[in-house]
């Protein structure tokens, strides 16, 4: 029965059916918002290329790619199409895995369908983010993850696009390694062969982004993110500490502290759920506390010995994105972030706020089409509401989703590596609930992406377990019993058993066997 439920391999023409219309409403985003949506870190992406010189604070694989759009076409318009390319190659590949591993073939392919007119996955594609190719390489992960489930067995070349994938995520994301790192433990304990490969593979993925930042990328002139971006997070645990228990600090750490910022913005930023009203205002002295970092990281270590209890609530409370299904409105920095609704670079981040360079002029908003415009603004606008938050925002409900439709799926198919399906979602959850500088949705997008293609799974899990249920009951109790020999004619069916019972009570017991039948 095992077998049976597996469905079988499907065809081409499905998958190319449905990248299409994904291709297709994903286009019409670009030509909505061309060349894209931004935000401040959008434009420090292509800044410092430019104008120099090169960092490696944020993606080089992702700089490199603006820089090459735009030294190339004038435009980077190039990269959110290629973003809605790769956005729904991801997409298709996942659901066609899931339809092969067992999932609704009709439901699954509806939902890749509709997915692309949700501005969580159409408004994101066309972002300029490096989450963006982050979240994509993270989508088919599990869509490898998925065929390695398929197949019961961890193939060489599942090998090989795991190692690829999760290379790409450290190189998209600076804690990509983390997202690894935890991803790889998941899946080792999950399967049953090759774990020493996959171990060394999840090693080396997770590896060879730091040894790129460390080693290779001075040698090119790319120099390293600065201290302050590295340890800003503990900056931040810094500013709560100060704000909820003065008391613990000695009038050493305020002299410190004051010299990279009033203590009075130390006071002002230390809310728990983000770090930006630290050190995005202009008294805080980055110059300053790359200086002093060495001071701060002392005081947060010695922080982290005397009242521990609070940096670890500080760290939940940051990442409470991860963790927590619904957004705090009513604290500071509680609001779930979305998308910068500006119209160009200056009136988001001011002429004075990052480099200048010829071509600035990129970052402004051009639709292609007005009509397209006129349709897609109000609706990723309506979408931006409060009310929508848990659902169409937060990842970490569809996190949640996410293990109970692997479980459930692992259950019904009797297929222990349908559990690796949500892998890369608790390596995305886990890294960001330890380490994360504010309640941006972009850093969970793709839980909620895996998580609302993982529905239909779930469904056919619930439907087959329902179904096995069902004929468990309506079973006869007994099994049917083997045929005897044919009775003896010249003996009556009722008189025996009378007779063996009474010869049972009234024949003492011996260690004799019974006389045969056919002796009595």
């Amino acid at each position: 029965m095992r077998d049976s439920i597996t469905a079988a391999k499907p065809g081409p023409w499905g998958a190319l059916a449905t990248f299409l219309v994904q291709q297709a409403v994903l286009a019409c985003w670009w030509a909505a918002f061309y060349p894209g949506l931004f935000s401040r870190d959008s434009v420090l992406y292509l800044s410092h290329t430019l104008a120099g010189p090169w960092v490696s604070d944020h993606s080089v694989a992702y700089d490199a790619l603006l820089w090459l759009s735009f030294t190339r076409t004038g435009d980077l318009g190039a990269v959110t199409f290629a973003q809605t390319t790769a956005m729904a190659l991801a997409l298709t590949y996942l659901a066609r895995s899931l339809i092969a591993l067992g999932a609704p073939r009709l439901l699954t392919t509806a939902v890749a369908m509709l997915m692309p007119l949700a501005p969580p996955v159409g408004a994101f594609a066309v972002t300029l983010w490096k989450d963006v190719p982050f979240t994509i390489c993270a989508v088919a992960v599990a869509g490898v993850c998925a065929r390695i489930a398929v197949r019961r067995a961890v193939t060489w070349p599942a090998l090989a696009g795991l190692g690829v994938l999760m290379t790409a995520l450290g190189l998209f994301r600076a804690n990509g390694f983390l997202v690894v790192g935890v991803a790889t433990v998941v899946l080792v304990v999950i399967v049953t062969t090759l774990r020493v490969r996959v171990l060394l593979v999840g090693a080396v993925a997770a590896t060879v982004p730091l040894l790129l930042t460390e080693l290779v990328y001075p040698r090119f002139g790319i120099q390293p993110p600065s201290r302050t971006y590295v340890f800003h997070t503990a900056f931040g645990d810094i500013a709560v500490a100060y704000r909820d228990r003065p008391e613990l600090f000695t009038d050493r750490d305020k002299a410190i502290m004051a010299s990279v910022a009033p203590l009075t913005r130390w006071w002002e930023g230390g809310t728990c759920h983000t770090v930006n009203p630290l050190i995005w205002r202009r008294d805080f002295s980055w110059t300053a506390a790359d200086a002093h970092s060495g001071e701060l990281l002392d005081l947060w270590r010695r922080l982290l010995v005397t009242a521990p209890g609070m940096i670890v609530d500080t760290r939940l409370c940051r990442g409470a994105i991860a963790w927590q299904p619904v957004q705090d409105e009513l604290g500071a920095g509680g609001m779930t972030y979305r998308f910068s609704r500006r119209p160009n670079a200056d009136t988001y981040v001011g002429p004075t706020k990052v480099p200048d360079y010829a071509g600035r002029w990129v970052f402004s908003l051009r639709p292609l089409s007005q009509e397209l415009y006129a349709v897609a603004d109000p609706w990723l606008t309506g979408a931006l509401a409060p009310s929508y938050d848990w659902l169409l925002w937060r990842g970490a409900g569809w996190s949640y989703l996410s293990y109970l439709a692997v479980g459930m799926a692992a259950w019904a198919l009797r297929n222990r590596y349908a559990a690796g399906l949500a892998a890369v979602v608790a390596g995305q959850q886990l890294a960001i609930l330890a380490n994360i500088s504010a309640q941006d949705f972009r850093y969970m997008a793709s839980p909620i992406l895996i998580g609302v293609l993982l529905v239909p799974l779930l469904l056919g899990g619930v439907g087959r377990v329902g179904v096995e249920l069902v004929r468990r009951v309506v079973r006869p109790t007994h099994s049917p019993q083997p045929e005897s020999d044919p009775p003896n004619p010249d003996t009556s069916a009722h008189t025996e058993p009378e007779r063996s019972e009474t010869r049972a009570e009234t024949e003492p017991v011996t260690s004799e066997p019974p006389p045969r039948p056919e002796q009595a």
